[in-house]
């Protein structure tokens, strides 16, 4: 072998070691997808992850939850997406739901970033409806009991609110119970003293084109948005479902963060019956990131969920 041929493997030898060095990046590009809605633009904003053993959570034996994942190609604890979705109706900036900020630890807190990311101010955001009052929807809306969305009015379901900030049901909370309502608390009550907090207290529209309906179950007063341009039409589940390699195929399976689980059980049925029949878009805060697609029928009871497609905005 020939000494000039020996330096080319050195050479590559030393590029080889040299590249291998490199550090790992972990982190994703800014986590926003959008898209379009007749008229409308939709951004879907990610928080982050919540890591949950959805096998020690859902209301089934955890064996049976496990093969689910495995069929999936997944394992417990499943890295579970929290989002939230920037709607621009052309004349309303509407945030439904805003994420966990700081409530559930360093996975999560990416939307506000993620929301400039994607070419917007919080300033802008003129309207912000929350699904219900846990933490990892309503975390986002303050940091040191200051407004993070300073101009924008705040409306959720007056019974959640009567139930969440209620200093009595906080009094009266186990210690382990108790961040279920000083999270509520801290996040809303900035924009309550500003007269920035508005009750939804019927099904109603709240802007053009924005419609509220009350599906209990979850919480006293959960609430999926309803968004239509065009003829074209997206509901906003809010949390009907967690897990979504396991509730699209038996509906019929519970979690334990639903207070009611019957009647959360049968509004999931309902809603996933809809939309498989009329052939809607959907989204979820804990839908796999973009957290948008459709439900068809698997002609067994069950459903399947057919992410959307990739596209560019046009």
């Amino acid at each position: 072998m020939s000494t000039r041929t020996l330096t080319v493997i050195a050479a590559l030898l030393i590029s080889a070691t040299a590249q291998a060095g490199a550090p790992m990046a972990r982190f994703q590009a800014p986590g926003f997808y959008r898209t379009t809605l007749g008229d409308f633009e939709i951004t879907v904003l990610n928080d982050g992850t919540l890591d949950l053993p959805v096998e020690k959570l859902l209301k089934q034996p955890p064996a049976k939850t496990l093969a689910a994942l495995d069929k999936s190609f997944l394992k417990s604890p499943v890295q579970t997406s929290v989002n939230g979705f920037l709607i621009n109706t052309g004349s309303k900036l509407v945030l439904i739901d805003t994420g966990a900020a700081s409530l559930f630890g360093p996975t999560l807190g990416q939307l506000l970033g993620n929301l400039k990311a994607a070419g917007y101010k919080p300033e802008q955001v003129d309207e912000i409806y929350i699904s219900h009052m846990h933490g990892d929807h309503v975390g986002g809306l303050a940091s040191n009991e200051q407004r993070v969305f300073p101009n924008a009015v705040v409306r959720a379901g007056k019974l959640d609110a009567d139930y969440y900030l209620n200093s009595t049901n906080l009094d009266k909370a186990s210690a382990e119970a108790k961040d279920n309502f000083q999270g509520p608390m801290v996040s809303i009550n900035p924009y309550v003293k500003a007269g920035k907090f508005q009750p939804i207290i019927a099904n109603t529209e709240l802007v053009p084109g924005i419609k509220s309906y009350f599906n209990g179950g979850h919480t006293p007063g959960h609430i999926t948005y309803v968004v239509e341009s065009k003829g074209q039409k997206l509901v906003l589940l809010g949390d009907l479902l967690h897990v979504q390699v396991v509730q699209f195929e038996d509906p019929g399976v519970g979690i334990q963060f639903d207070m009611d689980s019957k009647i959360a059980i049968a509004e999931r049925k309902e809603a996933f019956a809809a939309a498989a029949k009329e052939g809607y878009l959907i989204g979820a805060p804990h839908l796999s990131f973009p957290a948008l697609g459709h439900v068809r029928s698997n002609g067994k009871g069950g459903y399947v969920f057919v992410p959307i497609n990739y596209t560019q905005p046009r």
